[in-house]
């Protein structure tokens, strides 16, 4: 089999597995574990050992406990709260674009804007949060564990783009701040009904390419488009047969579908980080919708309120990327027009 192939196996196996694990077992917010298991296992390379998962699970636990610090200072002292919450969204986006530590950026960024929103509802809720993470991110990484020998990575990792300068890292960092913040702030006005946005957010923050801004609209919206329309007919499959096998196999299927296109496997116009938000955003659907039905909920006015919710943080994001990018190229002509000695 190629490698391609493998790859797009073994990660597809791993979301549903994980998902059928984290289901089954009936843990808090299973949804997490299918999206972890992505995100984890999309860079061609074998799982984290036991060490390593245990040195994750540390890692969040303190990165998301960071969120609880913030509590009391959003409950007494809000605008310093605030202020302190910008701070460590930058240092999280920071450490993910100039240190490479992508998954700690990702969980330092979650624990700040998620735990420490929903926080404000009771400590008692915002651990519960973190334990419900941590329990499903180790089930997604035991799923790769039971997935890994079947396709064993044997071709060589692919090849990484390379890391940028300091000064573009900065200015990366910030941008993926002013990205994140707004939706925090509406986290926090009703942390029940926005939190889902956080998570499709970081992932906004994370385009920083010069490709993923050339072709913004495209990369950001189109993608969120087509993640609600397969969300959608996820839904009406499911609907078909309404269990947890069934749920499984529908999220291998829509899962080889997506991520052959990750992997170049199926070709596709499409850039790779074009079809990894499409995979992601498609688990934030699908898997509160899921949640929606089980408590009660009307699922398709909850899907519908999160969709637009998604289209609103989305066409920030597309906005905020073009309009810092225009400031930044004219501050930079205007430095090299004094710098010349030219008319400015």
């Amino acid at each position: 089999m190629p490698v391609a192939a493998k790859r797009v196996f073994r990660l597809s196996l791993s979301v549903a597995l994980s998902l059928a694990l984290a289901y089954g077992t009936a843990q808090a917010l299973p949804f997490i574990a299918p999206l972890f298991a992505f995100m984890l296992g999309a860079a061609p390379k074998p799982p984290l050992g036991p060490k390593g998962l245990l040195g994750l699970v540390l890692a969040l636990c303190v990165t998301l406990g960071s969120g609880l610090l913030l509590v009391p200072l959003l409950q007494h002292y809000p605008a310093v709260g605030l202020m302190v919450a910008l701070a460590g969204l930058f240092l999280a986006n920071y450490v993910t674009l100039n240190l490479g530590k992508a998954m700690v950026g990702a969980l330092l960024t979650v624990g700040i804007a998620m735990i420490s929103a929903i926080g404000l509802m009771g400590y008692g809720i915002g651990w519960l949060l973190i334990q419900a993470m941590c329990v499903n991110v180790a089930i997604a990484v035991i799923s790769q564990w039971l997935v890994y020998p079947f396709f064993p990575e044997d071709g060589g990792a692919a090849p990484q783009p390379p890391a940028p300068q300091p000064a573009q890292s900065s200015w990366l960092a910030l941008r993926a701040t002013l990205i994140v913040f707004p939706s925090y702030l509406l986290v926090l006005s009703n942390p029940t009904l926005y939190a889902p946005i956080i998570m499709k957010s970081v992932a906004l923050g994370q385009q920083v390419s010069e490709t993923d801004m050339r072709v913004a609209g495209r990369e950001l919206i189109g993608s969120t488009l087509l993640a609600a329309l397969l969300a959608v007919v996820m839904w009406w499959c499911l609907k078909l047969s309404p269990t947890l096998w069934m749920y499984t196999l529908w999220t291998l299927a829509f899962g080889v579908f997506i991520i052959a296109r990750v992997y170049g496997v199926a070709p596709t116009r499409f850039t790779p980080s074009f079809w990894s938000n499409v995979m992601i955003t498609l688990l934030i659907f699908i898997g509160p919708a899921v949640g929606d039905t089980e408590s009660g909920k009307d699922p398709y006015k909850a899907s519908a309120v999160r969709l637009g919710l998604f289209l609103g943080v989305t066409v920030y994001a597309w906005w905020t990327l073009v309009t810092l990018e225009w400031l930044r190229k004219r501050r930079q002509f205007v430095r090299q027009a004094v710098g010349d000695g030219g008319p400015l």
